[in-house]
């Protein structure tokens, strides 16, 4: 299996949101991340449900939904019925995490945990094996075009590390500051997924940006 590639829709251009899912579309891209931010967890409004719904019915890829919100386990249900494939949700803004992935899943969408740059990977040692992706903040969650935090790398590897150690088949997927030269060096230290919005978005020939990525 090759780097699968999540463009972040946040990058788009949404006067001209239904050219760029037309472009995803034709695309190697293999899901569309979502950024859903409610101006409190993280200093940024995004978008909702109704551009959920919307997207849905307009994209032939799978919805990787990235809840950056205080209390994301009040709207499993809404996300379940947009028909999102992931449902991300922070370390951060759960108190009763296992409580919140047993419901994901239980409502049929497949449950990652994302963690923000401070975050050390051990917090995951007991909930690793519940998961089917952790996404690891490469930037400070909130806005798109961001610098490249450094420790990321090693970060990634301390959690493939972990991940070989439970032999579980959790997916590891890393947003932020994404290029090819960061990308590569992630994917060797472990990721699967690279999440891309500007790189991707600002790209003079974005279908071919996406291929390079799928082909670190």
């Amino acid at each position: 299996m090759g780097t699968m590639v999540a463009p972040s829709l946040l990058a788009a251009n949404f006067l001209n949101l239904e050219r760029d899912i037309e472009m995803l579309n034709r695309s190697e891209a293999d899901w569309i991340h979502l950024d859903i931010m409610d101006g409190v967890f993280v200093p940024n409004i995004s978008f909702g449900f109704p551009v959920i719904d919307l997207l849905k019915k307009a994209t032939q890829k799978p919805l990787d939904v990235h809840l950056m919100i205080v209390q994301p386990e009040k709207f499993i249900n809404e996300i379940a019925a947009t028909g999102a494939t992931y449902m991300n949700v922070h370390y951060e803004a759960c108190i009763h995490l296992h409580r919140v992935v047993q419901e994901i899943r239980k409502k049929g969408m497949k449950p990652v945990v994302t963690l923000n740059p401070h975050t050390p990977v051990s917090v995951l040692e007991d909930i690793l094996p519940d998961l089917d992706m952790v996404l690891l903040m490469s930037v400070n969650p909130g806005f798109g075009g961001q610098q490249f935090i450094e420790h990321s790398v090693r970060k990634t590897a301390m959690l493939k590390e972990m991940i070989l150690r439970q032999q579980t088949s959790t997916l590891i997927e890393v947003d932020g500051g994404i290029n090819l030269e960061t990308g590569k060096r992630l994917v060797d230290a472990g990721a699967d997924v690279l999440v891309a919005g500007s790189f991707v978005f600002s790209s003079e020939h974005p279908e071919e940006t996406i291929h390079q990525l799928k082909m670190l």
